[in-house]
């Protein structure tokens, strides 16, 4: 085991409207003050949030997601992977120099929003394998009527109850593989208690990788 240690990769994963925005970023908050480094150390936690609509990929997911476009199911796949592969050196350097990664959203989205569509599990997964791995993925579990009922829902592509409801098994399905095989801790929080509760649940199981994680960076999927 490497005695050097680098910043942990943390990802929020949930449905629609389940509060993960919310959530992150009152988490990067804490994190941020929880940590205590000089003026010229490197940032103590970053937030990424996924789709990254600022690039020029991420822009062409932008109009999709909200309408303004379609494409093949396959093809609009394959952008939202390459959208994770655009960030995969920067999440890399940032863990590496010492920085804790926190994500809203990662590869499990794009594999249960497409998978839901009726392609195959395994050629979802398949773009996403090296990318590097989350250390937790903390799930907010919330039933698809519940998020339903939340305000803004329905205002892009994806927010129709039974398309939550596909993603929501897929999601069940990824979690279970996760534990299965090992690709790093699959933890679901009960996203459906008050927004100060929520914060506590996430930060319980955050609070033990705030100093650090011993050992290499690990890709997702990747077999010796």
């Amino acid at each position: 085991m490497s005695s050097t240690k680098r910043g942990a990769f943390v990802v929020i994963e949930g449905l629609d409207k389940s509060g993960k925005s919310t959530q992150a970023s009152l988490l990067h908050d804490r994190l941020q003050d929880s940590q205590d480094a000089g003026d010229t150390a490197p940032p103590k936690v970053v937030l990424l949030k996924f789709p990254d609509r600022t690039t020029a990929i991420g822009k062409m997911i932008d109009a999709y997601l909200r309408s303004e476009s379609d494409l093949d199911d396959h093809a609009i796949h394959l952008l939202f992977s390459a959208n994770r592969w655009e960030l995969a050196s920067t999440i890399t350097a940032y863990l590496t120099q010492g920085t804790t990664v926190l994500a809203d959203r990662y590869a499990f989205s794009g594999i249960a929003f497409t998978a839901r569509k009726g392609l195959s599990y395994e050629w979802c997964r398949a773009p996403e394998v090296g990318l590097p791995a989350p250390d937790l993925t903390l799930f907010l579990n919330i039933s698809p009527e519940v998020a339903a009922a939340r305000g803004g829902y329905g205002l892009e592509r994806y927010e129709r109850e039974d398309v939550q409801t596909d993603v929501r098994r897929v999601f069940d399905k990824i979690g279970r593989a996760m534990q299965e095989e090992g690709e790093g801790k699959w933890v679901e929080i009960d996203a459906g208690k008050n927004k100060e509760e929520v914060a506590e649940d996430l930060w319980r199981a955050v609070e033990p990788l705030v100093t650090g994680i011993h050992g290499p960076i690990n890709r997702l999927w990747e077999t010796a």
